[in-house]
């Protein structure tokens, strides 16, 4: 049976030289975060962390999906092909099996009643100013009350106590299940799984329409249907070879303080309200491995994980503007907070630019606040590319555009909360730049458009060159 666990990915990682494993202590509540983040930004490797402080039997990871190239790993696809594999597979979706308990690896320990205790799992103290410990990789997976098609999105939850967390929920597809339980005065049932392959993180992380089951997608992914279990304490069903479950209801009508924290676009989202998950109970690996996602200043998984979802739903939405635009690249741009997309085409004639970068910024994601569009020439990944065309190709006066008074991303806090509305609803300017080279000039004249590149550039090899 294949295999669809969390920690094949970690071993998989870690064979092809992207994961670095610590065996010196670390703290969670004082440094762990700073270890992992460093080793990303400055190694650009993932952490595995085996000697942790006061968490004697766990192991925790972070900084594990935090680049196109791990994605590729976790999800078995070329990273040069990663957006176009994970739509075609997306395409294909394959509805979850259930299997029997005994055959499920996350019901290896079931803890219910006073063994609870969520200040035994190795979570983290993020950033500096975060208002306490965060669980901020769980999926939760929910089910509408009226139709019992499951829903499965990422929560950040702040430790309020043994059996306690906050629970923020954006106006979006958990949010309005959530509101139909509260109109009948009903907690809602909610499984938060930590711990799972590539492919289920995806899924719970992409939008999708409203009634979509995501594990279907996540199956999609994975080439076959992903196998699930049913829950101890609550009428649901989680991915069988996840790390952790934790089984519980996010009460009705009730909020307590919570935050503040180090959000996705590297600033801090201010103390305010979340709804509360009460724990029923935890079922989880004899070892296991807690998923200690960071979130925060730029750049780590957060903003890769959602850039990767905004990639695959941009390319989806764009690439027929127009009857069919010749697009070669989307790339979210994570250390812009997410709110930077750039769009990599080939303009057949003028304006075309534009209307791409119109349908880039009217996507299923909010985020992005500024789209650029770049030619075949230059990488859309690499910012100094990015930046050369925008300064030698742009006419500001004409292929600077803004538009204002439109809705933007909840967590930009640079653009004002519309009035009368909370601080998920934020009214600002989204602008695009056509950074293209003009499509329909002469050839004399485009070449005061072209790269300098060095002569033969693209059939020299360094490599013959280099001494040794």
């Amino acid at each position: 049976m294949p295999d669809q666990s969390f920690r094949s990915f970690l071993a998989n990682l870690e064979q092809q030289g992207e994961l670095i494993r610590f065996t010196k202590e670390v703290d969670p509540l004082t440094n762990m975060s700073a270890v992992e983040w460093k080793t990303y930004n400055e190694l650009g490797k993932s952490s595995l962390f085996t000697n942790i402080k006061g968490h004697d039997g766990w192991t925790a990871c972070s900084q594990i999906l935090a680049d196109r190239k791990k994605w590729a790993i976790g999800l078995g696809l070329d990273e040069s092909e990663i957006l176009a594999g994970i739509q075609q597979r997306a395409s294909k979706p394959q509805e979850a099996v259930i299997i029997d308990s005994a055959d499920a690896p996350v019901r290896e320990v079931i803890l219910t009643g006073d063994d609870i205790d969520l200040y035994d799992i190795p979570s983290m103290i993020v950033s500096e100013l975060d208002g306490g410990r965060y669980m901020a990789s769980g999926m939760g997976i929910v089910k509408d009350p009226n139709t019992g098609i499951r829903n499965i999105s990422i929560h950040r939850q702040q430790i309020m106590g043994k059996d306690k967390t906050g629970f923020i929920m954006l106006h979006r597809q958990m949010r309005l299940i959530y509101d139909m339980y509260c109109e009948r005065d009903e907690p809602m049932p909610v499984a938060m799984v930590y711990g799972a392959h590539p492919a289920i993180f995806f899924g719970s992380a992409f939008t999708t329409g409203f009634g979509v089951d995501e594990l279907s997608v996540a199956g999609g992914l994975l080439g076959e249907p992903v196998r699930m279990v049913r829950c101890e304490t609550i009428d649901m069903e989680v991915p069988a070879e996840a790390e952790m479950v934790l089984e519980g209801e996010i009460l009705p009508n009730y909020t307590d303080p919570e935050g503040p924290f180090g959000e996705v676009p590297g600033t801090y989202a201010p103390r305010g309200v979340a709804e509360i998950f009460k724990v029923k109970a935890i079922t989880r690996r004899k070892d296991p491995t807690f998923y200690a996602l960071h979130c925060g200043f730029p750049v780590t998984e957060t903003q890769a994980t959602t850039a990767l979802g905004i990639e695959v739903a941009t390319r989806q939405h764009i690439i027929n503007v127009e009857g069919g635009l010749d697009l070669l690249d989307v790339k979210c741009i994570e250390s812009s907070g997410l709110m930077a997309i750039i769009i990599k085409l080939r303009p057949r004639v003028e304006g075309q630019a534009k209307t791409a970068l119109m349908a880039a910024l009217s996507g299923p994601y909010l985020h992005p606040k500024l789209a650029i569009a770049v030619d075949d020439d230059i990488d859309a990944a690499d910012l100094r590319q990015v930046m050369w065309s925008m300064t030698t190709r742009v006419h500001a006066e004409k292929d600077v555009v803004m538009i204002p008074n439109t809705r933007v991303f909840p967590l930009d806090n640079s653009s004002p909360v519309a009035e009368g509305q909370s601080s998920h609803h934020r009214i600002g300017t989204k602008w695009m730049i056509d950074a293209t080279k003009p499509a329909t000039t002469q050839t004399e004249q485009r070449m005061r458009f072209e790269r300098a590149m060095p002569k033969n550039f693209d059939d020299v090899k360094l490599e013959d060159f280099l001494p040794g």
